[in-house]
């Protein structure tokens, strides 16, 4: 594998994720409640949303670059899985750690916060693909993770548990509001 142009791709995808994170937050907007507006756009400005729009230009962008770079599949897999889940684990901590400090929500530490946790993340994937730890052993594990995931993606929009991690601090809902699922 060469490492360098894995590198400026990995580099390259800290823009590209962030500006298709940009773009997904206001699609729904734009565009009204279609399929795909609902399941990868941000239907309204809870944290939740937020996490869905960075993990699917995330995960878009990791298979995106499947079709240029040459790496060793299983590797890539375990490596990109890792940095899914501490993209979704890094945004909700680095959110409700700053507004448990803050006492509220600030827009430009949000979007300040979210483009280091991009950079971090593919930092860590690229370490983790090009590394020597054994990844392939943590394929299978991988693939019922990345399952998991879309398992969570496809159903919180529509369907989300009612707990603080879905609520829209706007209107006080819950998930896509077309749906009546308006705080009880």
């Amino acid at each position: 594998m060469k490492n360098k142009a894995f590198a400026i791709s990995e580099a390259v995808g800290c823009v590209v994720i962030y500006a298709a994170a940009v773009v997904l937050h206001f699609a729904f907007r734009w565009f009204g409640p279609g399929a795909l507006t609902l399941l990868f756009g941000a239907v309204n400005e809870s944290v939740w949303e937020h996490v869905k729009i960075f993990s699917a230009a995330y995960v878009g962008y990791a298979l995106l670059q499947l079709l240029w770079v040459k790496v060793p599949f299983k590797r890539y897999v375990a490596a990109k899985c890792a940095g899914l889940y501490v993209l979704m684990g890094g945004i909700i901590a680095f959110h409700y750690g700053y507004t448990a400090f803050t006492g509220k929500h600030i827009a430009w530490v949000d979007i300040l916060g979210s483009a280091v946790i991009v950079i971090l993340v593919q930092l860590l994937s690229y370490k983790l693909t090009v590394g020597s730890l054994p990844l392939e052993d943590y394929f299978a594990p991988a693939l019922f993770l990345l399952m998991l995931y879309y398992l969570m993606f496809f159903s919180f929009t529509i369907y989300p548990p009612k707990a603080e991690l879905f609520r829209d601090p706007i209107s006080g809902g819950f998930g896509y509001q077309g749906f009546s699922m308006k705080k009880q």
